[in-house]
C-alpha cells in the first residue's frame, strides 16, 4: 500500500503574491513556460556541461524553504534539474 506524500505547508512563509503563483500553478491546465531564449538556453548548458566536467565536492547548505521552492519552480520552467540549476547560479556569480 502506497500514500502520496502531503504537499509541505507553505503558506505561513508566503506574501500574497507568492501565494497567488502557487494557487495559479497548482491549478487544473497549468502548463509551465519559458521566458528563456534559446540562445539563453545554449549559456545555461553550456555552464551546465562545463560543471559538470569539474571535479565534484558534496556539499549540504541550509536556506530557506520557500527559495527552494521558488528554485524549483524556476528549474521546472527551465526544463532541467533544480540541483543543475542551483550549480549554474552559484557558478555565474563567482565566474
Amino acid at each position: 500500500m502506497t500514500t502520496k506524500a502531503k504537499p509541505p505547508k507553505i503558506a505561513g512563509f508566503l506574501d500574497e503574491e507568492e501565494m497567488a503563483l502557487v494557487k495559479a500553478i497548482e491549478a487544473p491546465g497549468y502548463a509551465p513556460r519559458s521566458e528563456l531564449t534559446p540562445a539563453g538556453k545554449k549559456a545555461y548548458a553550456a555552464s551546465a556541461r562545463a560543471a559538470m566536467n569539474e571535479t565534484r565536492v558534496k556539499i549540504s547548505l541550509r536556506i530557506p524553504e520557500s527559495d527552494l521552492l521558488r528554485l524549483k519552480a524556476k528549474a521546472m520552467r527551465e526544463g532541467m534539474p533544480y540541483q543543475t540549476l542551483i550549480g549554474s547560479i552559484l557558478h555565474k556569480a563567482v565566474s
